[in-house]
């Protein structure tokens, strides 16, 4: 499994335009700089963010992106989705069949127990975490992720 750029690259962009105290927001120039990416790909990820909601963009020659919630109410779940998809979902097993139609394990298939248990466990601790908790400091912000974490290991229902 890996963390695909476009995730990475979606969130960093997000997390500056939290941080940015200046009401017209962050324009995509100033976000590429900031990211050392090119203005097509901030233009391709802030259209992606904008589209779900994350973040709005303010008109005009000064305008630029800020957050269309407060950081409380965004849930990185619902971003890294946007941004790159779920690690295993329902059509996994019919777009990897192999050379057949139909895969010769759909009807018993214990690799897809482990891909939807793997799924379960990272949404259950995204739907937990916001984009307030990556705000802060890596200190802080390890800090708040390890409390997440302990709640949820000790949730009956996890274990």
């Amino acid at each position: 499994m890996k963390i695909t750029a476009q995730e990475e690259y979606g969130l960093r962009i997000l997390l500056r335009i939290a941080r940015c105290r200046d009401a017209n927001g962050m324009s995509i120039p100033q976000l590429s700089e900031a990211e050392g990416l090119t203005s097509a790909y901030v233009a391709k990820l802030t259209r992606k963010l904008r589209m779900e909601g994350f973040i709005n963009s303010t008109p005009g020659n000064k305008g630029g992106y800020v957050l269309a919630r407060l950081p409380e109410e965004i849930n990185m779940n619902q971003v890294l989705k946007t941004l790159g998809g779920s690690l295993f979902n329902k059509s996994f097993c019919g777009d990897y069949p192999g050379a057949l139609k139909l895969c010769t394990n759909s009807v018993d298939c214990s690799v897809r127990s482990l891909w939807q248990m793997i799924q379960f466990s990272v949404d259950q601790l995204l739907d937990k975490v916001t984009l307030s908790d990556l705000i802060n400091s890596e200190k802080k912000s390890e800090r708040l992720l390890h409390n997440i974490l302990d709640q949820i290991l000790k949730t009956p229902s996890f274990v």
